[in-house]
């Protein structure tokens, strides 16, 4: 496997292609033969800004849940292209924990939670928690049902919980605040927001809530 000073060109090179051709297995199967997931951490992290979003793109392509908190970092990038990826590849990873099967049973809650079959979810994903209770999107995904189903109260706790493990899950935060304004709670709901605008800068319609809670709160 590659070091970091010995192949951030090359990086680079498979992601001009890969900008060029738009080819993203070619782009994962020729980052997978030269590069740990190490290096592509420590990529992500300094260099160029095209080595950074060469390297944030391949992590959100070939890496899972323990690469996590590296993305997380990355939506606070200085460059917007590394942000962008960052956005994009670190829900994905959100639902490369568990194993296999568990993994499917998620991709399953998401669909339908998507087609809006609300009590399904609710009931499988309790399921997958009792069984997994450390799969932080398994939390988000409940708790979208039961905000959707107006069980708010129960959809704030379980967005609590998915960032209690997942602290980089602006989704969650962004959630639990739509839970307490329903709550009629706008103190706390304003903190979510900003906690979820202090791991995701880039969330422009949570900056709008923010301003509208300011102006009632003010």
């Amino acid at each position: 496997m590659s070091n970091a000073t010995s192949r951030p060109p090359l990086l680079v090179k498979y992601f001009g292609r890969y900008l060029s051709d738009e080819d993203a297995a070619g782009f994962i199967r020729a980052v997978s033969e030269q590069y740990a997931l190490a290096t592509l951490e420590r990529l992500a992290a300094g260099g160029s800004a095209v080595t950074r979003r060469a390297a944030v793109l391949a992590i959100g392509y070939l890496g899972n849940f323990e690469n996590n908190a590296v993305l997380g970092r990355a939506l606070r990038d200085d460059d917007r292209g590394v942000r962008v990826l960052a956005e994009s590849g670190i829900r994905e990873l959100w639902v490369r924990d568990g194993d296999p099967r568990q993994r499917q049973w998620l991709r399953q809650l998401i669909r339908l939670n998507a087609a809006g079959q609300f009590g399904d979810v609710v009931e499988q994903s309790t399921r997958l928690l009792e069984e997994a209770p450390t799969f932080a999107e398994a939390w988000n995904q409940r708790a979208m049902a039961r905000f959707y189903l107006e069980q708010y109260s129960g959809s704030v706790e379980d967005c609590r919980r998915a960032l209690s493990l997942n602290p980089y899950h602006f989704e969650a935060a962004v959630g639990m605040g739509q839970g307490l304004i329903e709550l009629n709670e706008p103190r706390q709901a304003l903190d979510c927001f900003h906690r979820a605008l202090k791991v995701n800068p880039d969330l422009e319609g949570i900056r709008a809530h923010v301003r509208s809670l300011r102006r009632i709160l003010d």
